[in-house]
This record gives C-alpha cells, structure tokens and sequence, in this order.
C-alpha cells in the first residue's frame, strides 16, 4: 500500500489484485506529479466524477484553459463504486456466474472501462490534472497541494456518498454500502438490505440470485415507492420468486453482534422480530459532498443534506461558480450529470449575450431506469398532477416478449387530456432501459403520440409495445361521429 502525494491517503482499491491495482494506475497513479499552474484559468473544476470529467473534457476541446482537482479516485461512484461495478455483477448473476468468478470479471471489466477516465487521458486533452484536497481561498482561487489556482469561473462538482447510518448499533455491528459491497470476495450466506430504492432492490435481486438468502427491509408498504404502483407490484412478484423476503412497513430499531454474526430487531405489523444476518447492506440515501470546501469564504449557499444551492442556469449563490452533478440536484444519474456538464460549459464560458445564449437545467427531460429484472424505466411525470389521458399496454401483448418468455410488463403513457402531447411514461420489460429512449426523445423534441403511431416498428420486437400504446390512443380517438361519417361514406360510395 502507497500514500498518495497529495492527500496522504491511502492509495488502495480492495482487494489488491492486478486488475485492481490497473484501475489505480488509471484513477489515481501513485507516482502523478502535479503540473505547475499555468497563470488564470478560464475554469477551474473541483471533482472528477461523470459531471467534472464532461465539464474539463468539453472545455479543453473547446480550447479553454482548464484545471481539474480530484481528491480520491477519476471516475467519481460511477466507475469505482457504483454504475460500472453493480452492472457487472447484475449482468453474472443473469446468466449464472458463481460470485468470486462475477467479482473477478468485474474487477477486470471495471479496470478495462477505467482507460476512459484515466488521468494520463486527461492530460493528452490538455487539461492541468491536480491531485489533492481542493478549496476556495479568496472570491478567484482555488488551492491544491500548495498550488494556487487562479480562475475566471469555477465548478463544483464533488459528487455524493452514501449517508450515514441513524440505526442504533448498526456502526458497531458493522455494514456495507456501495462504496464497501464491491470489496467482497465471497458471497455471504445471509444477507440483508435495508432500504428499497433502486440501489437495495438493484442488489438484493443480484445477491438472490448468486444464492444468498436475501431480506429486504422496506420502510413503507411499495417497493420503489417514486415508481409507478403496478411496476412495483411486477417487480415484488420477481423478487418473491427470486427469494427474496420482502418485509414492509419495517422499522429496525437497533443491531446488535453476536460473534460474526448480526442481529437486526425490528418491528413490522406492530410486532418485534428479530433477523440473524452475515451482512448488512444499507442503501437509505445519499449526502452531498460539501465539506472542506471552503464555500464559505466565497458566498456559495448549501446545505448538508440537499448540497450546494443552484439556479436554473447551474449558478451557486456566486454568479462566478457554478455546480453540477450529485452534489447539487435531486436526480442523481450518470447521465443527468453529463447533461448538467453540457448546460454548465454554456454558461460559464459562453455568458449570455455575447455567446452562445444560457442553456438551462429546467429543459432537461431526464429518464431513469432501475436494472432489475425486469428493469423499471420512466420519464416525465408518473403519478396524474394534472389532467391526463393514460394508455397501457401488457408485454404479454407483444409477440417477441412472448418468444423470449419476457412478458411479464407493460409500456403506460400519460397524455395532456384531449390531445396526443406526451408528458411522461413508464416502461417495465427486461430491457426497459433500452426503450424508454424513444418516449424520452418524443418528449424532449415536442413529438406527440400521433407520430409514434405512424412510425413503422420492426417485427418481432419488444419495443414494439410502444407502437401498441400509440395503437391504443389512436383507437381512442376514432369516435361514434366519425364511424357515422365514415357509414355514410361506405354507403354513398357502394
């Protein structure tokens, strides 16, 4: 184990194997001398995560002088601790991997991808790379390692980690998150998830199905609980059949140790139970990275819960510093991040009027998707807030779903009331996330459902149940006046 240069941290990624130590060669190399500060930059970003290394790549193509600073890892949880890894491992369990064999392959995948965030690849791009602990130290500069960076504008965008857990004895017991589950080199005979956002069901359903008998705590009484009811409803019918033991309306009130073992105690239904378990995985939320900063000194409004405050063109409280990604918004996906790079990159080297004009964060129409199976997508609005028409439409509908044994799901969209504008929809099938781009384009582009119905879809195909939802609509508005005139027609006409 080395320390880094800059931070005096460890430089380590468990376990330490070659394909983990290619990923910190990439990531962080231990021998990384940073480069001398080349007078003021145009932008200054703190953060090399997918909201950072968009920002720092798009500027420095542009041919702006760019500085990025990380402290830890490039890639941010997206390649070390989050998207990248958790994929992996939900791709083995599909198809039957055993888990040293998954955690190996992902390691090795993980390490493959890592080439595209490297620091040695930044560098080649013409960004100024500064490994170390950066924070503002007067209204334009930045300071890292002992270097004082000078900007024009600078960008905050140190991410997320996962909170802390608020369950008495739960540190002393012991637990993992995302940042700690990918270090396991064995499965663990029994194990529990607390929380049933998509990180708890994402992983549950992944342990289940490398034969880990699995409990999921559920705080209320729905899965999921920002999804659509039905979706949820398919994807707890799954999980049973995976295993899992679903436990609604829980709440733990404390863990105890019992050698290695730990002992949750809960109640559910209004009555006390206990769960003997080998592992623990807590996946309750997310705190923003705002600490050490120095925002103070430089009149950035935040808060340690919701992250650094921001307005619709991705400006802090100074008009100077801007921020994207985790850190600053609610919806906090890879690709939100690298949308919020774009808007911010406009912005801040282009300022309205004298360039290209202000993008803003308001215009993103942004989809998500859970990688269970089946996957749950959507985009737009979910739940009825305002008047609507809604049109559904079952897999077991569509042929290919059929021929593959994927039916169990459906395609639902929501309509403004009395027109064909689409607002928003869900998607549940097994490759629900490669579907819901077509609605999210729809959306994005002003395109109502009318074209969709008009649009010719390849046979067989799963994503022809967006068609039949378009189908659905479009029968809809084939009304008794129209089958008169249209009587009428056939009649004149025999």
């Amino acid at each position: 184990m080395s320390l880094s240069p800059h931070t005096k941290e460890p430089l380590m990624i468990l376990p330490d194997d070659d394909f983990n130590r290619a990923l910190l060669d990439n990531v962080h190399p231990a021998d990384w001398i940073n480069p001398t500060p080349k007078g003021r930059y145009h932008l200054v970003i703190i953060g090399a995560g997918p909201a950072g290394l968009v920002t720092a790549a798009i500027g420095a193509a542009l041919g702006a002088k760019v500085a990025l600073i990380e402290k830890h890892f490039m890639g941010g949880d997206c390649l070390n601790v989050g998207c990248v890894p958790s994929k992996a491992l939900i791709a083995a369990s599909r198809v039957g991997y055993d888990f040293p064999t998954a955690m190996a392959r992902m390691q090795k995948l993980r390490a493959r991808i890592s080439a595209n965030d490297s620091a040695h690849r930044f560098k080649r791009l013409g960004v100024d790379l500064f490994f170390g602990e950066g924070r503002f130290t007067t209204a334009n500069t930045v300071l890292v390692d002992g270097n004082s960076l000078k900007f024009n504008k600078a960008a905050i965008c140190t991410g997320a980690r996962a909170a802390k857990s608020t369950i008495p004895g739960l540190e002393d017991a012991g637990y993992l998150t995302n940042e700690t589950l990918f270090t396991l080199t064995n499965l663990p005979p029994r194990m529990a998830v607390i929380g049933a956002g998509p990180i708890g069901c994402e992983m549950a359903q992944t342990f289940a199905r490398f034969h880990s008998n699995v409990s999921l705590f559920v705080k209320g009484n729905q899965i999921l609980p920002r999804e659509d009811a039905d979706a949820a409803q398919i994807l707890e019918g799954r999980m049973k059949k995976d295993g899992i033991s679903l436990i609604f309306n829980s709440k733990i009130t404390r863990v105890t140790a019992h050698g290695k073992e730990k002992v949750i105690h809960y109640t559910s239904d209004r009555k006390d139970h206990e769960q003997v378990v080998d592992e623990i995985l807590l996946g309750v939320g997310r705190a923003p990275n705002v600490e050490g900063l120095g925002l103070d000194k430089v009149n950035v409004q935040y808060d340690v819960e919701t992250g650094v405050k921001i307005n619709d063109l991705l400006q802090t409280t100074n008009p100077n510093i801007f921020s994207a990604g985790d850190v600053c918004f609610p919806f906090q996906f890879t690709h939100t991040a690298d949308a919020m790079a774009q808007i911010l990159i406009q912005n801040a080297l282009f300022p309205h009027p004298f360039g290209l004009g202000f993008a803003r964060a308001s215009s993103m129409v942004i989809p998500w998707c859970t990688y269970t199976s089946p996957e749950i997508a959507h985009v737009g609005i979910v739940e009825e807030g305002i008047e609507t028409d809604t049109f559904t439409c079952s897999l077991a509908d569509v042929d290919r779903a059929i021929l593959d044994g994927e039916e169990e799901g459906f395609a639902r969209v929501h309509l403004a009331k009395g027109t064909d504008k689409i607002l928003g929809a869900t998607i549940v099938a097994e490759h629900a996330g490669e579907m819901i781009s077509e609605l999210t384009l729809a959306i994005k582009a002003g395109i109502g459902i009318a074209s969709i119905a008009g649009t010719i879809h390849p046979y067989p195909t799963q994503s022809e149940v967006i068609k039949k939802v378009a189908n659905e609509w479009k029968k809809s508005t084939f009304t008794q006046q129209k089958k008169n005139i249209l009587q009428k027609w056939f009649e004149f006409t025999r």
